[in-house]
Order: C-alpha cells, then structure tokens, then sequence
C-alpha cells in the first residue's frame, strides 16, 4: 500500500516534470487548491492530495501515469465530484487527476445515432447538444446539471428515466483509456453488437476508476421522444405506495420515470427551495412521481388514465396532472434537490440500495423497523421504478458512517435485509470508500478474489484509485 508521495527528497523534481508535460499554469500545489479536491459530495470526508495535475489530453495523461507507475505514485481520478460514495477522494494522498479541461464533444454523428466526447463534459450539456439534433440520451443522475459524463462511466449512474431506458452501461460502444501504466487502449468498436473477445468496455464502466482512465467515450443515442406527460399521486401509507409501483409495470405499463418521496423529505425540499407546487397534508405518508413520454400525445394520455384507475387500488389521493412545463420542471426541482435538502436537514449518510421493485415495501418497512432498533431517524426517496431507494439517516451524534462504529451495525443490517430481499448494497453510488466495508454481504470470497485478480491484472503496482471498492490482501 502506497501513501502519499513516498521521496519528498525528490518533489522538486517530480513538480518540473509535471510542468514539462502540462505547462506551469495547469500544475498545483498549493493549499487552497488541494482543499478543493479534498473533498466530494460523500459525508464529511476530507484528504488532501499531493499535487492537483489538470491535463488536457490523454497523451498528457499518459505520461504522467507512466512517471506515477514507475515511482508508485498513488493516482487519483477526478470528475466534477458530485459522487457519494468517496469514489474521487485522495485517500491515499499523492496525484489527482482533474477531468475539467477534457470538456469537448468531439463529434454528433447524425447517421449511426452516436456522440463520441471527452470526459469532463456536464452531462445536461451532453444531453442539450443531441436533442438539438433531435437525439436523447436518457442517463440522467440528480446531479445532471453539474456531474461530468466521466464519472457517470465510472459510476455506471442512472437516474429517473433508468427504469424505461437503461443506465449508463447501456448507452457506452467504446472507450479510450489509459491504463496504469500508461499505456492508450480503445477497449471496442463504435458497433451495437459486438462479440470480440472480452467485453473490456463494460468492464469499464462502473470500475470507480480502479482500472484505467477514460479519456474518449463513444456512446449510443436514440430519437428523442416527441411528448412527456408527468403526474403526481399522494399516498396515505407508505408500503401501499411501494405496492403500488410493482403493480403499475403488471399491468402493462412502462413509464420514463416512477420516483418516490416519502413525506418527510418532500417536506423538507418543498421549504427549502421555497416551493408550494405540491400539496402536503398530516395524512399523507408519500409521493409518487409518475412519468409517461413518447411520440403520441393521446396515447399517453390513455395511459395516464388507465395508470391512475390501477392506483386506487393503494388508497391513492387526489392524482395531480402537470399542466405546462413550468409545472413539470418544479416538479423534477423538488426530486433532484432531495438529496441536497435532506443532508442540510441532518440526513448526512445516505445508502443507495436496490431490490426487485415488487420488494419495495418490504425495504420499507424494514427501513423504519431498523430505525427503532440501531436509534436513527430514515427518510427514503429514489427510482421506485427499478426498485433503487436512497435512504437518508440521522443518527445523533454521527455525521458520518466511514469507520463509525456506533453507525456500522445498523447499516450491516440493513444490507443483510437488502441481501435477503434479493437486491444489492448499491444502485447507482457506487462503492469507492464508504461502502467497502460491506462488500462480504454482497460477495462471497471468490467473487472477491476474481475481483482483486482483475485489479492486479490491469494496476499491478495498485497506484490507481487505490483503496477504493476492496483494499488488495
């Protein structure tokens, strides 16, 4: 295991090389700078890095790996750090690796529906310039309007329209990447079928930035949908709300999003952006956020009909239609700026878990019954649709859950009932720092060691990411 830059004697030295490769303005030492990457969107986690590199093309990242794999230099990747997970943190000191300045879409290519782009694109940006096009690309994490494109590679991130659409892994042909020790691989072909050997890209994609850095992306893109519909449905119990999400899909039914906010957290968000568009009663336990696109308006609005008739079933309230975008847009405000407003409100550790969505309200209730027996409070929200809630606690006293042994056991239980239900520890997160510590729950030990295999197979001397996912035995 490798901490910081091991000989100090010889930094001067390292910082001139660097300079050379990048150019003195693109090099940083000092403080102010290194506080800036320290941190993430994860708890209250803080390491400082080295040095702060910001390259502007893989053969410049290419270098400085070579320069780090022969000196055992840990290296840390780096995107917009919206993660929650840890996955971006220089745990270990030494380089970080800054994304920013890879911020060009290389290409659209109308023809074959594909967008070839650097990794430090936002990724709302990303999704703007193809629907100028008329294309879509439906990944869209809670964070769209700041995360970068590359972090969403790393983190294999979904978002609302996950459950009609796929997640990031679906929509990735082929990446450049530069390996740890420096090397540039293309790790597959711009094609939609592609039975070549190994599948490296999807290797790839959700690896937290344990195996190489990507530096080009070619993603697949579809025609954009011509209408989107979108409704609100109050609850008055919770697990009825969980129920009624599985029952939406048995009849028939597919929508571009279905998320649930339980009450606390909607009131909470509704008072901290200031908004009123959704109306809160004492009986109300929940939300959904029901979502319908497609190129037929009355189709849509059929379907819209026929959803709301299933749902009286679950002791649904007044439905609520969207009228114009101003109102869907509050709407999806309030969704995405649930996070954000809950942690601000003291829900500073969040577990991103995921089961078969007709397990829903068993999660639930468990969640609640898990609360009174480990003495914390739990709000929960998430794409309902594809079963993946976020849960949001606070625990007095514990502001954070890395290496917290009064937070550990609860969270232990809560992904062996995760585990029990069918589902895994993380949906769309990511592991990175946070969650390794449970990563036995959802692997046994030969899935760990084929694992750490392929962590020695691509970064033998462990400088990238490392400590992140597993630490190697």
């Amino acid at each position: 295991m490798h901490t910081g830059i091991a000989d100090r004697s010889g930094f001067d030295e390292l910082i001139t090389v660097f300079q050379k490769i990048l150019g003195v303005s693109f090099v940083f030492i000092d403080e102010e700078s290194k506080n800036k990457y320290a941190h993430d969107e994860t708890e209250n986690l803080h390491f400082l890095p080295d040095i702060v590199l910001k390259p502007r093309t893989a053969e410049e990242i290419s270098a400085i790996m070579k320069i780090c794999n022969e000196r055992k230099i840990p290296v840390t990747p780096r995107g917009a750090g919206t993660g929650l997970s840890g996955g971006a943190l220089p745990n270990r000191g030494g380089v970080l690796i800054s994304f920013e300045r890879m911020n060009s879409i290389i290409e659209i290519d109308e023809r074959n529906l594909q967008v070839t782009t650097e990794p430090g694109v936002i990724t709302e940006v990303l999704q703007n310039a193809v629907k100028e096009k008329g294309l879509f690309y439906p990944p869209d994490p809670s964070s769209k309007g700041s995360c970068f494109i590359g972090g969403n590679i790393a983190e294999n991130s979904g978002g609302p329209k996950a459950v009609k659409y796929g997640v990031v892994k679906d929509y990735v042909l082929n990446l450049e990447v530069v390996l740890p020790n420096g090397d540039i691989i293309w790790t597959g072909a711009n094609v939609l079928k592609n039975a070549t050997g190994y599948n490296l890209t999807q290797l790839m994609v959700g690896s937290e930035g344990t195996l190489g850095l990507v530096t080009k992306i070619v993603l697949k893109l579809i025609p954009h949908p011509k209408h989107d519909l979108l409704m609100l449905v109050p609850f008055n119990d919770l697990e009825k709300a969980g129920a009624a999400v599985s029952a939406i899909f048995r009849a028939g039914f597919t929508p571009s999003a279905l998320e649930l906010v339980e009450i606390d957290a909607l009131k909470i968000v509704s008072s901290f952006v200031d908004s009123t568009v959704v109306p809160v009663s004492d009986d109300m336990q929940a939300h959904l956020i029901i979502e319908l696109d497609g190129n037929h308006l009355d189709t849509l609005m059929s379907e819209m009909e026929k959803i709301a008739e299933v749902l009286t079933e679950f002791d649904c309230g007044e439905v609520f239609f969207a009228d114009d975008a101003q109102q869907k847009a509050e709407l999806w405000k309030l969704r995405r700026r649930a996070a954000e407003a809950v942690k601000l409100a003291g829900y500073t550790i969040e577990e991103d878990t995921v089961v078969p969505r007709a397990e829903l309200p068993k999660l639930i209730r468990g969640v609640k019954e898990l609360g009174k027996e480990y003495d914390f409070k739990a709000v929960c929200y998430g794409h309902a649709g594809d079963g993946n809630l976020h849960i949001r606690i606070k625990k007095e006293g514990s502001i954070y859950s890395l290496n917290n042994q009064d937070v550990i056991p609860a969270l232990r239980a809560l992904f062996k009932l995760v585990k029990s239900l069918g589902g895994t520890i993380s949906g769309e997160h990511g592991i990175g720092l946070i969650q390794k510590e449970y990563m036995d729950i959802a692997f046994d030990e030969t899935g760990m060691a084929l694992m750490r295999g392929i962590k020695k197979a691509f970064d033998p001397n462990h400088i990238l990411n490392c400590g992140k996912i597993f630490d190697l035995k």
